[in-house]
């Protein structure tokens, strides 16, 4: 499924079957979430991308030929692949362990063809070997929702026991599982009038779930904002407790509006979250695992991207979207 400009309908294209080149895996897709990342590539939110692209990067796929130096992975092997692609291993950035600030890094499903087709290439070396107990499906979200959601749980703190979630979807929904089994309190928020949502919040452990406008029952230790929407950080920050932290997980927020300085004093931070490392991988996935956390997805054939995409615009999706391939061994 091609996106050939911003704004335009995917469009179903035969391609040729690409050919992995060196520490590259050939991959059969079985699954590939959507993301809302998408959703900005799409609309042209996120500025540069490759045209025409194929989008996804929350890729379950079975390896099926390797390219020149490719050992990391034998013919068969199932793999998921993020959105962090590639990065140059040379810069200040990647020697101090924080790749996912590279400047010349390149991200899938966006400098590099994606998984909304059936077969995609990948660099071995940034993808990840997955559980076996995951079913394709299941285990797509993990790639972004998953790992954003755990890279920004991290940088909420340990000591952040009352933990607030603006825009309950793909990465909030894992999120909370996370925090949950680590003994904290989950506040969901939702969009106003979601009460679909703020069920399902609840289902998940949720101590409280109610409308992003609206104050929690108690002060928040922390927020984590998934939601695209600039509003909510003043919104947040009136929310947080002395010493809080607001964590912004998004690739692409709204303008942030101005705010009186009352509610950012008290040490309280204001901070993003961006891309992921592959260490974040490796400890998330093996998190998942041991956790056995569940993903709530719904799946549309390959053919229905755009369908997919729609919904999660319209805020339709309970839990995750994901692209499903027919007759998937992995499925």
């Amino acid at each position: 499924m091609l996106l050939e400009a911003a704004g335009r309908p995917l469009r179903d294209a035969q391609l040729a079957e690409p050919v992995p080149g060196p520490h590259q895996v050939l991959l059969r897709v079985a699954a590939c979430g959507v993301c809302r990342t998408d959703l900005h590539v799409a609309d042209g939110e996120l500025p540069h991308p490759k045209l025409p692209l194929v989008l996804g990067h929350e890729i379950v796929g079975e390896v099926v030929a390797l390219g020149p130096g490719a050992d990391r992975f034998e013919l068969g092997a199932r793999v998921g692949v993020p959105w962090l692609g590639w990065t140059c291993g040379e810069c200040r950035f990647c020697r101090s362990g924080r790749e996912n600030l590279c400047a010349a890094a390149r991200f899938t499903g966006y400098q590099l063809d994606g998984g909304y087709a059936e077969f995609t290439v990948a660099d071995e070396r940034f993808c990840f070997p997955l559980p076996p107990r995951l079913a394709a499906a299941e285990a797509a979200p993990l790639l972004c929702a998953g790992l954003i959601g755990y890279r920004s749980l991290l940088a909420a703190g340990d000591s952040a026991e009352r933990l607030g979630l603006y825009g309950f979807g793909a990465a909030a929904h894992i999120v909370a599982q996370v925090a949950r089994a680590q003994g904290r309190k989950v506040f969901a928020f939702t969009r106003p009038g979601d009460a679909a949502a703020q069920r399902f919040a609840l289902e998940l452990g949720a101590a409280w779930a109610g409308a992003s406008d609206a104050p929690p029952p108690e002060p928040l230790d922390a927020a984590i904002i998934f939601a695209p929407a600039g509003t909510l950080v003043p919104a947040a920050l009136r929310a947080v407790e002395r010493g809080g932290t607001v964590v912004c997980a998004g690739i692409h927020m709204s303008d942030i509006p101005a705010f009186p300085y009352e509610i950012l004093w008290g040490e309280r931070t204001v901070r993003s979250v961006a891309n992921l490392t592959r260490r974040d991988g490796e400890e998330f996935l093996a998190l998942a695992s041991q956790l056995q956390l569940h993903t709530a997805v719904e799946p549309y054939p390959l053919g229905r991207a755009g369908d997919a995409l729609e919904a999660l615009r319209a805020g339709r999706v309970r839990g995750a979207a994901v692209l499903v391939a027919e007759g998937s061994a992995f499925g």
